[in-house]
Parts: structure tokens; C-alpha cells; sequence
């Protein structure tokens, strides 16, 4: 039980660390470098914005939670 929710955390943090460097700051940082195709896939700046925040909050989420269970297992 918990390898699962290390290997959780350890996804989550990865992810975490991912989605928010592609997201567009005050001076584009490295989503305009790295994702500046990805306009064309996903349609508008916006809509790409949009689905890093959420993909943010949820990976916050998961880090959150699978903290405390980790911490609560490691006791």
C-alpha cells in the first residue's frame, strides 16, 4: 500500500513540476518555447491556459493528500 502511494506522489510531483513551467506567465517563460505548437492543437492560448490550471489544481490536490497519507503510513 504504500509503494502505491509513493509511486503516486512521485507522478504527482513530476507532473506538478511539468504543468506549472508550460504555463504562460507576465513573460510567456518556457510555454512560449516549448508548447507555442500546441496553439494550433488545442485552438486558442486560452483554452490551453485553461486546461493547465485545472490540471493544476487536481495535481496539487493528489501531492496534497498523498502527503498526508504518507506521512500517516511512515508513523
Amino acid at each position: 500500500m504504500q509503494t502505491v502511494f509513493l509511486i503516486l506522489h512521485i507522478l504527482a510531483v513530476v507532473g506538478l513540476i511539468a504543468v506549472v513551467l508550460l504555463q504562460s506567465g507576465r513573460s510567456a517563460g518556457l510555454s512560449g518555447a516549448i508548447a507555442g505548437g500546441a496553439e494550433a492543437f488545442f485552438g486558442k492560448r486560452h483554452g490551453l491556459d485553461q486546461l493547465l490550471g485545472r490540471a493544476t489544481v487536481i495535481l496539487a490536490i493528489v501531492f496534497f493528500i498523498t502527503s498526508f497519507v504518507l506521512g500517516y503510513l511512515m508513523s
